[in-house]
């Protein structure tokens, strides 16, 4: 069974609309907990939390990353950019998983896949210093051929397709054909040349169906749709749900 990889990035949003400036030895009662999140969301049948520490740190912050570490059952992902203050923090965690995104200060989430033909030295240099402390890096990109070699190319054994164009399609069946033919082809060639494949951004309740006739992927990464159903049903009967929708 494909495996789930669950995002709580938005369980961190939620926390720093209201306690961004509040010192984590404050003695306040700062909440929601993202270690009782991500605990929660194993109880629901996460196979992996997956956290992204952006350089500006807008919500996951550095002792988030470690306390996750530390504290969680399953393994965890650490979404990061190819900055040295990121870096840092990555090589000092040493998490299972570290899967390789661009940023822009300006998003509110990632919008689009790490460009390595334009990254290339970089980029296989943070995945060649994940390596040496026991991370296995993966990177994040579009559907395209070409950004694959290059991927394996860097050293990564692990991508993960951004299928943000095929859940932004939806509603246009022609355009959601399209770029279901983008991943498909990514897939396979991903596949062909040895490598691993993930998938993430964008993939809700909804439109997690035709995603999974295309291929066998390894792991789906899905954040925002199970913290949006978790608000209603809580956040161990969203993870089922999804987890349901994988077999």
């Amino acid at each position: 069974m494909i495996k789930l990889g669950v995002n709580i990035d938005h369980s961190a949003t939620v926390r720093q609309a209201r306690y961004r400036q509040t010192p984590r030895n404050s003695g306040i009662v700062i909440e929601p907990d993202v270690v009782e999140i991500a605990l929660l969301a194993e109880k629901g049948g996460a196979d992996s939390i997956t956290a992204h520490l952006r350089e500006d740190r807008r919500h996951m912050v550095d002792e988030d990353i470690f306390a996750l570490k530390q504290n969680i059952k399953t393994k965890l992902n650490l979404e990061m950019a190819c900055a040295e203050s990121v870096i840092k923090v990555a090589l000092d965690v040493a998490p299972a998983y570290a899967c390789l995104v661009p940023e822009n200060r300006e998003e509110v989430t990632t919008e689009g896949g790490l460009d390595v033909r334009g990254n290339f030295s970089k980029v296989k240099d943070t995945v060649s210093a994940l390596d040496k402390v026991g991370t296995l890096a993966s990177i994040f990109i579009d559907p395209d051929l070409g950004q694959i070699e290059l991927s394996k190319q860097a050293g990564a054994k692990v991508i993960e397709l951004h299928t943000g164009a095929y859940a932004n399609s939806w509603g246009n069946e022609k355009l959601i054909e399209q770029n279901l033919k983008r991943l498909k082809d990514a897939l396979d060639f991903a596949h062909s040349i040895g490598l691993i494949v993930n998938a993430g951004h964008g993939i809700n309740y909804i439109n997690l169906g035709r995603l999974l006739k295309i291929g066998d992927f390894n792991e789906l990464n899905i954040g925002h749709t199970i913290i949006a159903r978790a608000i209603a049903v809580g956040i161990v009967q969203a993870v089922k749900e999804m987890k349901e929708l994988l077999k």
